[in-house]
């Protein structure tokens, strides 16, 4: 039984792992490197004041296989907001 909840606690922790909370344009929101792994339920917190800036020219790139477009954001780095290309 101990054996069964350390695999559940172990495949749990990797099902998250590639997945964060972040700001993005302003905004607390889950973002996961995978389509297929499961999104974090984030917790509210106060974003800092987004700069306002010209949005990139899109890439020519076709997008990731499981996912239909991608497009520019800008994320919080920890000190300052840069663009970001994220997909969906």
């Amino acid at each position: 039984m101990r054996l069964l909840a350390l695999v559940l606690v172990i495949f749990s922790q990797l099902a998250n792992a590639d997945c964060s909370c972040e700001c993005i344009n302003g905004r607390v929101q889950a973002v996961c490197s995978s389509t297929l792994d499961l999104k974090p339920i984030c917790s509210p917190r106060i974003c800092p004041i987004l700069t306002p800036g010209i949005r990139p020219l899109p890439s020519l790139r076709v997008p990731p296989i499981g996912t239909t477009s991608c497009r520019k954001e800008q994320v919080w780095n920890g000190y300052r907001y840069v663009w970001r290309e994220y997909c969906r």
